[in-house]
């Protein structure tokens, strides 16, 4: 802000000051600076997305990877390097937060051996990994574990989105079994069945994961709380930037443009959210109707 005149009265920069500084600013630094705190959060959930607006001419478009709290607030985002992927960025995004305690749930792609070890060992954190086929051994033994035997699990069943579903967890402990993964205590088979209400098809789907959390730390109940954590980053986030923030339609691609507005859209969602706000959509439009007064109350800014 600068100030003009004989009242030395506050203007706001103008737009291409605004555009440079956005263009120019560090992105993971801003990020970690608008975050929210991990080290209070059960469970903290990675996963990445495209800014599909981002590419210029036949270059990748932007690819970010957030960590998200289990009460839906971002705590850090990172550009995913061009001609790299996800796991790359794994360990520099986590690294600079105190993490003891805090269960990092994570899909098929971030379940490399060397992850866990980052996190049990070096960041003092637990861990929940999904397995799939991109480990084809692992995957194996997970799948010939004895199932049906299994006397701890936990069934959930909920209706929203238009559609049914009901989820089937099932935990057994490893330890003593053979299997080839860092600090594994316990194995998580978790059944899917969804119905859609209109069409009425039915679709089934079944998830393997690994935990270092003992049966005591961790029951089926759980379990299958944190992998659904994992899940809703999809719809707390990733789905509320697209819809609400029109994201996929944002043309910004020079610079660190697309991080950083991705970035300002993260600060506006977790800002709402610890405001008690549950409709991003319908709060912004409320917000908008006192736009000089009501964005710095949230922000706590006099």
């Amino acid at each position: 802000m600068r100030g003009a005149g004989t009242l030395a009265v506050r203007r706001a920069p103008s737009t291409s000051t605004i555009r440079r500084v956005l263009l120019a600013v560090c992105p993971g630094g801003l990020a970690d600076l608008l975050g929210a705190d991990p080290s209070t959060a059960e469970s903290l959930a990675v996963d990445g997305k495209t800014a599909r607006g981002s590419p210029i001419g036949t270059g990748p478009a932007a690819h970010l990877l957030a960590a998200v709290s289990g009460g839906g607030q971002t705590v850090s985002q990172l550009r995913v390097p061009d001609k790299t992927n996800e796991i790359t960025a794994f360990t520099r995004l986590l690294a600079p937060f105190d993490l003891t305690g805090v269960v990092v749930t994570a899909d098929a792609l971030h379940t490399p051996r060397g992850h866990a070890r980052f996190l049990a060992e070096q960041k003092e954190a637990h861990y929940l990994l999904v397995v799939k086929a991109n480990q084809p051994t692992l995957f194996a033994q997970l799948r010939a574990l004895p199932g049906k035997e299994v006397t701890a699990r936990r069934y959930d069943r909920e209706a929203g989105h238009g559609r049914k579903e009901t989820r089937a967890t099932r935990c057994l402990t490893v330890t003593g079994l053979g299997l080839d993964f860092p600090h594994a205590v316990q194995a998580a088979r978790i059944l899917r069945h969804r119905t859609d209400q209109k069409t009425g098809k039915v679709t089934r789907q079944t998830v393997y994961a690994l935990t270092d959390l003992t049966a005591r730390e961790a029951s089926p109940l759980r379990i299958g709380r944190l992998a659904r954590s994992q899940w809703v980053i999809e719809n707390r986030l990733h789905f509320v930037r697209d819809t609400t923030f029109a994201e996929h339609a944002s043309k910004i691609h020079t610079g660190h443009g697309p991080a950083n507005m991705a970035t300002l859209r993260n600060l506006a969602i977790n800002t709402l959210r610890a405001a008690g706000h549950r409709n991003i959509a319908a709060d912004l439009r409320e917000v908008s109707y006192h736009p000089f007064t009501r964005p710095l109350d949230l922000l706590d800014v006099t």
